[in-house]
């Protein structure tokens, strides 16, 4: 199995140009909201990869709020902090299997699309509560099923017809593998979260100037890179995906459905 973690090498750039404003931004803006909603006064984001989150956070809270963005992968945060951002912000590597932070010292704990890469979901989650001040709240976001966003599904259904005797199976088992609300809610409970948690399902349209942008995004710009590579074809691969796209979707601007599920669970 291909590592489900690796956003390393030339993917944080690629991802940062292609998926970012392709899949994530929207969610950012929608998350962002979310945790202005609580008036917290010190924000920790786990999983902070380009920093889309806490751009938007920046924007949506007042300058006083303390925020500190983390990610395993000091390459996902070095495209972070390169932005040019309107105030500073504490851009720190962490593991959220062992964050390196006191006990309850965050109002809100906000994750966008990381917790289905978690080896060990409930340890990471029990991470987020330890830290948490009571009464704060956690809320993070996953995918919905694949064949809920379009794009994703039409990308693995041309992989899986490039290599029929070896797929690549990324896009399930990992981004769009998480997304079931009762096994969600046992690894909240297994967290340590005592109350039950809100699980709203957010649909939101995917657009791209064109298919080839969307097929590097994903072949070149995600984990699933790896998998292609390990079968010597990514060049030929993204081009099955583009052509696969255009042929559902057109060869000009595209537009998608994509879901995701936005999880909120107090402390």
């Amino acid at each position: 199995m291909a590592d489900d973690k690796a956003f390393t090498g030339s993917i944080p750039k690629i991802y940062e140009t292609y998926l970012v404003p392709l899949i994530f931004e929207h969610y950012a803006a929608d998350l962002a909201a979310r945790v202005a909603a609580r008036s917290p006064q010190h924000v920790l984001e786990i999983a902070a990869g380009t920093g889309v989150v806490t751009r938007a956070m920046l924007r949506a809270l007042p300058r006083s709020v303390e925020i500190i963005a983390t990610d395993l992968y000091p390459a996902m945060l070095e495209r972070a902090a390169a932005h040019t951002l309107p105030r500073p912000v504490a851009f720190q590597q962490a593991d959220a299997m062992e964050l390196p932070f006191d006990d309850q010292t965050f109002d809100v704990v906000v994750i966008q699309f990381g917790v289905m890469f978690f080896p060990d979901k409930p340890k990471a989650l029990s991470e987020a509560r330890r830290v948490l001040r009571p009464g704060g709240a956690l809320i993070f976001s996953v995918w919905d099923r694949i064949d809920e966003n379009e794009l994703a599904a039409a990308i693995h259904v041309a992989l899986a017809e490039f290599f029929p005797d070896d797929p690549p199976m990324f896009l399930p088992r990992a981004p769009y593998g998480y997304f079931d609300h009762a096994a969600i809610a046992a690894d909240v409970a297994a967290g340590g979260f005592r109350n039950p948690p809100e699980i709203v399902t957010v649909p939101a349209r995917s657009r791209a100037s064109n298919a080839s942008d969307a097929a590097v995004g994903y072949c070149h710009g995600s984990p699933l890179r790896a998998e292609i590579e390990a079968r010597g074809a990514l060049e030929h691969a993204t081009d099955a995906a583009e052509k696969a796209i255009e042929q559902r979707f057109g060869a000009g601007p595209i537009e998608t459905k994509i879901q995701a599920h936005v999880i909120t669970v107090e402390r």
